[in-house]
Parts: structure tokens; sequence; C-alpha cells
């Protein structure tokens, strides 16, 4: 099979899915959410980015049950996005604090934020990006870091890594020869 940047699911009985690991996949993305998980995860990371720390503060601004709360950040601590800090000792509580990897993620919040908005009815939007000191609203978009040129599907292409194998490259001759 191809483990580029595909989805598998596997299917457990009739009504419950889960699915394939993504840490054998080649492509970042796919790799990335290995770390990040699933919509309750990257919530999680939002309400972090916005200063939240503690269990209960990420309970009540999102209202996942606690079972599920309890494994997404177990599961965030393991891959490095958080470093639990034990804050009271009984019974054991901890501040969820973002590290470097996930403070790193705070650039995809804002893209999906943004993504959102733009696709929303002008009268659903309910919050959007502003400058902490001037209060202007932000717009964002994806731009190269050395040119400051918007990244867009028309001018970006796939490029070979280090560790790219023989599917990958055939991939990235295949997705560039669709473009082309």
């Amino acid at each position: 099979m191809n483990k580029t940047c595909m989805m598998k699911v596997t299917a457990i009985g009739l009504a419950a899915m889960q699915r394939t690991s993504f840490l054998a996949f080649e492509c970042p993305a796919a790799r990335a959410l290995e770390s990040v998980g699933d919509w309750w995860s990257i919530l999680i990371l939002r309400d972090a980015l916005q200063g939240l720390t503690r269990f209960d503060e990420f309970q009540q601004s999102l209202g996942v049950a606690p079972n599920i709360l309890s494994r997404r950040l177990k599961h965030l601590a393991h891959e490095g996005l958080f470093e639990r800090r034990l804050y009271a000792s009984r019974p054991p509580r901890y501040d969820y604090v973002l590290t470097d990897k996930g403070r790193d993620f705070y650039p995809v919040a804002v893209a999906l934020f943004a993504w959102g908005n733009r696709h929303l009815a002008p009268d659903q939007i309910a919050m959007r990006l502003g400058d902490r000191t001037t209060g202007r609203e932000r717009r964002a978009i994806v731009v190269d870091a050395e040119t400051g040129e918007p990244i867009t599907s028309d001018n970006t292409m796939l490029l070979p890594g280090p560790a790219a194998t023989g599917k990958t490259l055939e991939r990235i001759r295949l997705v560039g020869a669709r473009r082309d």
C-alpha cells in the first residue's frame, strides 16, 4: 500500500471505525495528525493557545466528557505538545503547559480559524482575529518565510525530502504531471 498522504480506515464490526496509525506514512501532514489526534485535541490546543491550562477550564470551555478530555490531554502530553506541571498534591492536579511543539501549532489554529470564517455567512461570524496593540482586524494567509509571497496551490509543488522512498518520488512525479 502506498502510505503517502492517503488515509486508511479499518472497519471494526458494523458500527465502529478505528483509524490506522499514521506513523508509517511519509507525508508530513499525516504524521502531524498522529501527534495532534482528532478534533477534540485541536480544540484543546486552541484553548491552550488562548491561555487555558487546567482540566476544569478545558472541560468547561469544550463541554467534553471527562474521560475523553483525560485521554486527549494524556495523548497530547505524550506527543510532546504539553508538559504536565503539578499545582496541587491532594488530590494531584496538573496544569497543562504548552511546549515549543505545542506553541508551534498556533499558525495551524489560525489557518483553521481564518478558513472557518472565510466560509461562514457574514452574519454567522462570532469572532475575528485582531492586532493585540491596535485592535485592527487581521486577515491570515500563509506566506513564504523568505519572500513573503502567499503560498497557494497554484504556485507551490511537492519536493522530495531526504527520507523520500521510491513510492513518494513516484507520487510527487504523478502529482506534478497532473498539474502541468
